[in-house]
């Protein structure tokens, strides 16, 4: 499975360097972040929208494009697949509620006073 977030991976950095006009992903590179997040934000809603019809092909299909568009972002940000697996994986066994818990501890560190 994460073969093909491999190399889809490897295609999207190889597109950084494309011709905006000859790649849609390089295309998107040169429109710049804010036209990644609004992609990935258009995909989300379109990913729930799916999920509120319960039609098992769109939900696939949505959760493609949202993941693809996501995956842009990670390449744009220097970040891959491996990472969120490894995060994904160091969050395995964890329950959730201790997760947002730690998150929570941690962000309220980070802020300012």
């Amino acid at each position: 499975m994460s073969d093909v977030l491999t190399r889809l991976a490897r295609v999207l950095e190889e597109r950084k360097s494309a011709d905006p006009d000859s790649s849609y992903v390089a295309g998107l590179y040169a429109k710049g972040l804010d036209a990644i997040l609004k992609k990935i934000g258009e995909e989300a809603i379109e990913t729930v929208m799916a999920g509120k019809e319960g039609d098992p092909d769109k939900i696939l299909y949505e959760t493609a494009d949202l993941w693809f568009h996501t995956m842009v972002l990670l390449a744009r940000e220097g970040l891959g697949p491996e990472q969120v697996l490894a995060e994904l994986e160091r969050r395995f066994g964890l329950s959730g509620l201790e997760e947002k818990a730690s998150r929570s501890l941690s962000e309220n560190r980070n802020r300012p006073v």
